[in-house]
């Protein structure tokens, strides 16, 4: 299929996928290794990796067009996701993957909150709703 004709839920769902076979590839990796190592090795993939996605798509020429505040909010957003990683690796070393994940993906119905909040995006009652079973699915993965 071809990359361009992809909707926002086909990407939304790829993540999801991706996001499931990070836990248990991570759950298996971390075994043996200080948690911040393995989040240093995966990181270090991923570098690379991205900006060959981007060279290979030619997207490279637009960043001289790159505002400071756009690099700002981009550079605050990496560090959210250094600390998120390494929390993220640090809770796989020590708990199940199939109990840490749902409890990281408690994300979501922080993330509609917080974009309602700061994004002024809509909280109407299905997404209100569908937030709360969110959480509620999750915190049910402790019992």
């Amino acid at each position: 299929m071809y990359i361009a004709c992809m909707t926002w839920f086909i990407f939304a769902l790829l993540s999801a996928l991706f996001a499931a076979f990070t836990a248990i590839l991570a759950k298996i990796g971390v075994e043996g290794i200080p948690s911040t190592l393995a989040t240093a090795i995966r990181t270090s993939v991923i570098l690379p990796f991205t900006w060959l996605v981007v060279a290979l798509s030619r997207e490279h020429h637009a960043l001289t067009g790159v505002s400071r505040r756009t690099l700002t909010f981009l550079v605050l957003s990496g560090l959210a996701t250094g600390f998120s990683w390494l929390a993220y690796f640090r809770a796989l070393q020590l708990g199940p993957a199939s109990r840490v994940a749902p409890i990281d993906k408690l994300s979501l119905p922080i993330t509609a909150l917080l974009a309602g909040l700061f994004l002024g995006e809509r909280l109407t009652l299905p997404v209100l709703g569908g937030v709360t079973l969110m959480a509620v699915g999750a915190l049910l993965t402790l019992l």
